[in-house]
């Protein structure tokens, strides 16, 4: 065997040795995104969260949400295709992670909006428009306000309802959940208490079928 065969596989043997490592990290993980959901189940929905879709739907898609991050931002419209898919099944739940600057004041907007019966227009407003109000080094929630207004919120209102200790509360709360089901990235998804373990707009449709598809055997 000639040198340059030699090295060849040596690299061909460590990107086997890498891959191998890769594959069992990435399972390790999703086992303990499983466990964790499993034992800490009571910390995925709470009563104040915030829910799009019928009440009382057999299948639940928990959405740990930043209105600020870009993947959130790219998983919207296929989230919103899966919920018109299964319109009596399924409902999301959203949580809120702020793990970008400013993106506090983005959830006070959305749950003013809340108050108001906007939420989902005016949700859809800040992730349209968040590249022109979500830089992460500077963010601009005029912008965000101004868009919020069009989609509908009384802004005046807003500003006021967004200011109310309650607010700031559950914020809190759903940072308290967030640590405690140690979600490290946004967007987050558990389909009836189970984790998205395999990240993709595809996946979470896979997944959500299936559940709907179970409720209906039941």
């Amino acid at each position: 065997m000639n040198r340059r065969a030699i090295v060849v596989l040596t690299g061909i043997a460590a990107l086997t040795v890498f891959s191998g490592s890769t594959a069992f990290y990435q399972n390790q993980q999703a086992k303990r995104a499983r466990d964790i959901a499993a034992a800490r189940a009571e910390a995925l929905v709470r009563e104040h969260s915030p829910v799009i879709g019928p009440a009382n739907a057999p299948v639940t898609i928990v959405e740990f949400f930043d209105p600020s991050c870009e993947a959130c931002r790219a998983f919207y419209p296929p989230l919103k295709q899966i919920l018109g898919l299964f319109p009596t099944d399924v409902r999301l739940v959203l949580r809120y992670a702020t793990f970008h600057e400013g993106s506090d004041k983005a959830v006070a907007i959305l749950e003013a909006a809340r108050r108001q019966g906007k939420l989902e227009p005016v949700l859809q407003a800040l992730l349209q428009y968040q590249p022109e109000w979500a830089d992460h080094a500077s963010p601009d929630l005029e912008k965000a306000w101004t868009r919020a207004g069009e989609a509908g919120l009384d802004v005046a209102r807003g500003k006021r309802d967004a200011a109310l200790p309650e607010i700031g509360q559950l914020l809190q709360n759903d940072m308290a959940d967030v640590k405690t089901m140690e979600v490290r990235q946004t967007p987050t998804f558990y389909v009836n208490g189970e984790p998205l373990t395999e990240f993709g707009p595809q996946q979470l449709y896979q997944m959500v079928k299936r559940e709907v598809d179970r409720s209906k055997q039941r």
